[in-house]
């Protein structure tokens, strides 16, 4: 799941929570207090990836393992890097020119580099939102494989999904249970031109 990413959760084809890692987190616990039996997963609204909780212990022990750091903690310990954030170092071959146009950037080449993946990752620009659309159709090709691979119609949906087909994945997945049917479209909205109308319109 990515940093701040909103997750869903279902029981089975019902959805059964949707917000912060921490409410869904929260809500799961509960329904599987109420009925340890059933079926519960959760996925990043983003990414589409299944997200595990670790649901031992009680509903403060859970929120303490979700919470993010707060400002005020600072880092763990000083020199290179920011641990507390979850800062990784790895080596990142450039040409000199690149360099070169790093080192005379506001705030250096790390917060640099940063700033020009989150802006990708977010989809800004021409080609942020073929890379948008891109990461639309595997997140929602995630999920449907998780949640939907046994429905009808869910090969030729896949296949419109990758081919741009809104309307066709549209008609494909109509007969899907509704809750699962309706994350499927959400998470795929994206792929599609954005000019159309909402799929859960």
């Amino acid at each position: 799941m990515e940093d701040n990413e909103s997750c869903t959760a279902f029981a089975g084809e019902r959805r059964l929570a949707s917000g912060t890692p921490v409410e869904v987190a929260l809500a799961v616990a509960a329904a599987l207090r109420a009925n340890p039996d059933q079926s519960i997963l959760a996925f990043g609204d983003v990414t589409g990836r299944q997200v595990d909780f670790d649901l031992r212990g009680s509903d403060a022990d859970i929120v303490a393992r979700l919470a993010p750091p707060t400002a005020d903690e600072g880092p763990a310990r000083k020199g290179a890097g920011r641990p507390k954030l979850g800062v990784v170092a790895r080596e990142v071959t450039l040409l000199p020119r690149h360099w070169e146009w790093l080192g005379e950037q506001s705030g250096g080449a790390s917060v640099t580099l940063r700033k020009l993946v989150d802006a990708a990752r977010k989809g800004q620009g021409v080609e942020g939102a073929g890379l948008a659309a891109s990461r639309a159709k595997a997140a929602a090709d995630r999920f449907m494989s998780t949640m939907l691979g046994n429905q009808p119609g869910y090969e030729e949906a896949s296949r419109a999904l990758y081919g741009g087909d809104r309307e066709r994945f549209l008609a494909l997945s109509e007969a899907w249970p509704a809750d699962l049917r309706d994350h499927a479209r959400k998470l795929a909205a994206p792929a599609f031109d954005t000019d159309q109308p909402n799929v859960n319109a």
